[in-house]
């Protein structure tokens, strides 16, 4: 059964202070995962050591990588990715739209890759949204616009998953709760876990929302030491299972909301 795992990382320093992408690469390989999404990535940046975070847990995992900065300064690159040992293809990754002073301090992006499991062509997105509500506003309308989850060519199924910086009962959440589903809340158990912080988690920021598509066997936190150690979030896991799509008008309608 294929599993996605979301997690944001932090620059790979865990709560101890340990910057270790190879403790990152060991816990998401505890969860043998099919597809990972991962946030907050250092890539030749002098204070994590200079190394590719992506390619290093890539590397430690078996699988290939498509990584997009959302910010970069010379050599030096900090944003998202996506992992995977299926067939992939990259499709896009850009900047999402910024409101005021914090998108010149911490812009933002996102990342669309195209992943063959089992012969169905699921289009994976993954994003880290400002910490602004009416900025993640901008950038949620921004994903369901025409070129990203709105584009002619994204058809069903269509995971959006990563750090929202939003809480469920949250405008960002509900607006995106009219057009996909929370992995969460299809799940058997149907209890949802938080994901932050790592230690004692109580807000539920990092989620997976899925199409119509998809039926929802697990969705868990995993709460293992190494996992509470690893990052400032708990790496959120998905197991799913892909329902025949009927071809018709495209599922996803461009549009803005005030």
């Amino acid at each position: 059964m294929p599993r996605i795992v979301t997690w944001n990382v932090h620059r790979c320093v865990g709560r101890d202070g340990v910057c270790s992408p190879a403790r990152i690469a060991r816990v998401l390989a505890s969860l043998q995962p099919d597809i990972v999404a991962l946030q907050e990535l250092d890539v030749r940046r002098a204070r994590t050591g200079g190394i590719d975070q992506a390619e290093v847990i890539a590397r430690e995992l078996g699988m290939a990588h498509h990584f997009h900065p959302a910010y970069r300064v010379l050599e030096e690159e900090y944003g998202d990715a996506i992992l995977t040992a299926r067939p992939a293809r990259f499709v896009r990754g850009a900047a999402l739209p910024g409101v005021g002073p914090l998108q010149r301090l911490e812009p933002r992006g996102a990342l669309w890759v195209s992943v063959n499991v089992g012969g169905a062509e699921i289009q994976v997105f993954n994003t880290h949204l400002g910490l602004r509500g009416h900025e993640r506003l901008v950038q949620v309308d921004a994903l369901f616009g025409r070129e990203w989850i709105g584009a002619p060519t994204c058809r069903e199924p269509v995971i959006l998953t990563g750090d929202f910086n939003a809480v469920p009962r949250s405008r960002v959440y509900e607006r995106i709760a009219t057009r996909l589903r929370d992995a969460q809340k299809l799940g058997p158990a149907r209890k949802p876990k938080a994901t932050f912080p790592s230690r004692l988690p109580f807000l539920r920021l990092d989620h997976v929302f899925l199409s119509r598509t998809f039926d929802v066997m697990r969705a868990e936190t995993l709460r293992t030491q190494e996992a509470r150690i690893a990052s400032d979030h708990l790496p959120l896991f998905v197991d799913f299972v892909i329902r025949p799509v009927i071809r018709a008008a495209p599922q996803f309608e461009a549009r803005t909301e005030a």
